[in-house]
């Protein structure tokens, strides 16, 4: 793997501020800046981006999957709404890891349905900000990867 997307959709760049209880008092800059020390230790390039625009999501989704670049994708509420998501890691065939903060299971239950975890290669979620921190593992672990 040379390079990983990370791709976070609304509302994340409230991070540190908006419901510490439930998703940590981490901003999403400190999450970047460890992902982006652990990438340049093993050589990889990061793309690091938040948008609370659905356009924005899918187009960088299918960037990445045409150049076959894997996503760390934490969709926040579109998790749980857009088709468009889904459709768009499908149609890309992008790699993507899909991540929460919190244990949506856990929380409402409009939350526990996720119409990214069907195309995703896996699902990590309510481990706060080390969730990104394993669903980079995983990717270096050979996550992206055919299944044989």
């Amino acid at each position: 793997m040379k390079a990983v997307y990370v791709l976070n959709g609304p509302n994340l760049n409230l991070l540190g501020t908006r419901e510490p209880a439930t998703y940590g008092s981490e901003t999403l800059a400190d999450i970047e800046t460890r992902l982006a020390a652990t990438c340049a230790r093993m050589g990889i390039a990061l793309t690091f981006r938040q948008s609370n625009h659905e356009g924005d999501l899918v187009t960088w989704i299918q960037e990445a999957g045409a150049a076959e670049i894997p996503i760390i994708l934490n969709a926040g509420a579109y998790t749980h709404t857009s088709i468009a998501l889904h459709d768009a890691i499908r149609g890309a065939k992008a790699v993507c890891i899909e991540v929460h903060l919190s244990n949506t299971h856990a929380r409402e239950t409009f939350r526990h349905h996720s119409f990214i975890s069907p195309v995703a290669r896996g699902v990590i979620l309510g481990f706060g900000s080390l969730s990104y921190d394993l669903a980079l593992q995983a990717l270096l672990s050979g996550a992206d990867q055919p299944k044989s």
